[in-house]
């Protein structure tokens, strides 16, 4: 059987609040109390809206602003089951915590950190009664285990309306041992505590991960089933991380560490300019590939861990450990030294160490930037110029086959498209409300994103028999993603209507079509969910049309591009659904 799935998802809604009340909780949190009718259920523009929930003590919501005060102009699109984030040059948007939810008042307690700097922190030390705030969300509630003998609840001030928030509603039965990392002892705040409860507060500065690591440490390890959930500045965290999973060796699902803000990095030196010197304008700087490569080797070499678990070793025992020449570590030392990856390779220390660089590398996230999927399709853009010049897609000049031809083979990698996919539940509203759904008996799945739609289904209340259509290698991966896997056939066979979720991203157009001829013959429905233009909310948005071409010789396809794929194998297109963030689910019927 899959564990509980994590975490329950919501509808996607933006909503209009309005000031109510202003309050100083602390020197250093501001309360904002918002009201309004769009708390409550309500109707815009002819569609309705379900009432605002935010169940989970850590629930998000994305508050909207702008740079130049225009709010109205960067607010998202709200469609009947979702948002589509339309591009807006001065948007910014904040995550913040509810500290308190009201619905009897229709009321929202949002904390804000005194701080001084920060757009969302200024609206609140502006805020007067009457005005008005726009936010979406949350999109999903945190599911803690049912049974637990204690919980550990370690952050920053960021993170005490959550902390708050659970102590004031216990969401589980379980004594709470509070850690709280603040900048001043008057940050501290009256905590609802029950027999059996500690707190720890710990003066630092934001930020301090030695300070946050050590506290972390020094909690005793309690007896019997646990959780740990930590929120704080994303870097302090790397250390409180690695301590967890690699010395307690908690589980994944007895754990959840959250990077709730990220520190600016100061500018480097050799980037300052003295108040009596002006630089001379030049031409941009295109960055060199360099760091990138020689990060990805250190990586798969295994520099970091290695020099992770076994701090102070020499160049020579570390080449001796992973089993390179001592000429090649020598080459790569004083690149990695400068990048900040290690320290120690040319300052006279005894040993190597990790750099701030090595220490983010520990992160599972940060270094899939130089091993993941994305990394390989990175490498693949070296072949883009014949590509462009010849047909065909980078990937297969490069690995002298498709990439769907590899995924298919390979677990580790069809892993991390079900991995990637895995924001897809949150946009699957629209699918699972649509009226197809009311006859449908039978449901067959494919694609790295049946796992997401299964999940949907099931929090929608849909209860279709499901089939997968998927080769061995990738049923395999599938089987620990989604719920309810006893409620499956891991077979392919006939179905009242198929999913294809994401199966299109990674195929190139003849594999495609080759895909929805198969679908043909097991339905008469079928339903395409698919990325058909960038993500509006991404900084790397203009990107997204490249690595489709890298992955299958094609830019993302939109509407058009997927009917002329369904008319090639039988099919018309009877409709398209918007789900948001630039994703459609694309209605299919045979001809």
């Amino acid at each position: 059987m899959a564990a509980q799935r994590a975490y329950t998802t919501h509808p996607l809604v933006l909503r209009r609040v309005t000031v109510r009340g202003i309050h100083q909780v602390t020197p250093r949190m501001r309360r904002v109390v918002l009201g309004g009718e769009e708390l409550a259920a309500f109707t815009r523009d002819g569609v309705g809206h379900p009432a605002f929930a935010a169940p989970g003590f850590d629930d998000h919501v994305k508050l909207i602003l702008a740079a130049d005060g225009d709010v109205r102009a960067a607010l998202p699109a709200q469609l009947p089951h979702g948002i589509e984030w339309t591009p807006a040059e001065h948007r910014l948007t904040r995550d913040y915590t509810p500290r308190r939810v009201d619905p009897e008042a229709g009321e929202l307690h949002l904390d804000f950190v005194v701080h001084g700097d920060g757009p969302a922190e200024a609206w609140s030390a502006a805020a007067r009664e009457g005005d008005e705030l726009w936010f979406v969300g949350p999109k999903s509630s945190l599911r803690l285990p049912e049974r637990l003998d204690w919980i550990q609840l370690v952050g920053d001030e960021t993170a005490l309306p959550a902390i708050g928030r659970f102590l004031d509603e216990r969401p589980l039965d379980a004594p709470a041992h509070v850690l709280v990392a603040v900048s001043d002892e008057s940050a501290r705040q009256e905590l609802a505590l029950r027999e059996g409860d500690t707190v720890t507060w710990v003066v630092a500065e934001p930020g301090d991960a030695a300070a946050l690591e050590a506290a972390v440490r020094a909690l005793p390890v309690e007896a019997g089933e646990g959780y740990v959930w930590a929120a704080a500045e994303s870097r302090a965290l790397l250390p409180v991380r690695r301590y967890l999973q690699r010395e307690r060796k908690l589980p994944k699902d007895r754990l959840n560490v959250t990077g709730y803000w990220h520190r600016a990095e100061a500018p480097a030196p050799e980037a300052e300019a003295s108040a009596d010197t002006v630089a001379a304008p030049g031409p941009a700087r295109i960055p060199s590939p360099l760091p990138w490569l020689v990060t990805r080797t250190a990586l798969r070499l295994g520099v970091v861990d290695a020099v992770a678990d076994a701090p102070g070793l020499s160049a020579e025992a570390l080449a001796t450990r992973l089993g390179v020449s001592g000429a090649g570590i020598d080459v790569l030392l004083p690149l990695l030294s400068s990048y900040g990856v290690v320290v120690g390779a040319d300052d006279g220390a005894p040993g190597l160490r990790l750099g701030p660089a090595g220490e983010e590398l520990l992160d599972e996230h940060e270094r899939e930037e130089y091993t993941g999927h994305e990394a390989e399709l990175l490498l693949a853009l070296t072949h883009l110029a014949p590509a462009l010049r010849g047909g065909g897609s980078p990937w297969r000049l490069a690995s002298g086959g498709t990439l769907h031809e590899a995924v298919a083979q390979d677990a580790e990698r069809y892993g991390e498209l079900v991995e990637e996919c895995e924001q897809l539940v949150f946009l699957l509203g629209g699918l699972t409300a649509d009226p197809l759904w009311e006859s449908v008996g039978t449901c067959l799945l494919t694609g790295p994103g049946s796992a997401s739609v299964a999940a949907a289904l099931d929090d929608a209340g849909r209860r279709p028999r499901m089939r997968v259509a998927e080769d061995a290698v990738p049923v395999a991966v599938l089987r620990g993603h989604v719920p309810a896997p006893d409620r499956i056939d891991w077979a392919a066979g006939p179905a009242d209507v198929a999913v294809a979720a994401k199966a299109l991203a990674h195929r190139t157009a003849e594999e495609a079509a080759l895909l929805l001829t198969r679908l043909a013959g097991w339905t008469r429905t079928a339903v395409l969910v698919e990325a058909s233009r960038p993500d509006g909310l991404s900084p790397h948005a203009a990107e997204a049309a490249l690595h489709a071409y890298a992955a299958t010789g094609s830019p993302l396809r939109d509407s058009a591009a997927i009917a002329a794929l369904a008319r090639r194998s039988g099919w018309e297109v009877e409709r398209t659904i918007a789900l948001g963030w630039g994703t459609e689910a694309t209605v299919l019927r045979r001809a």
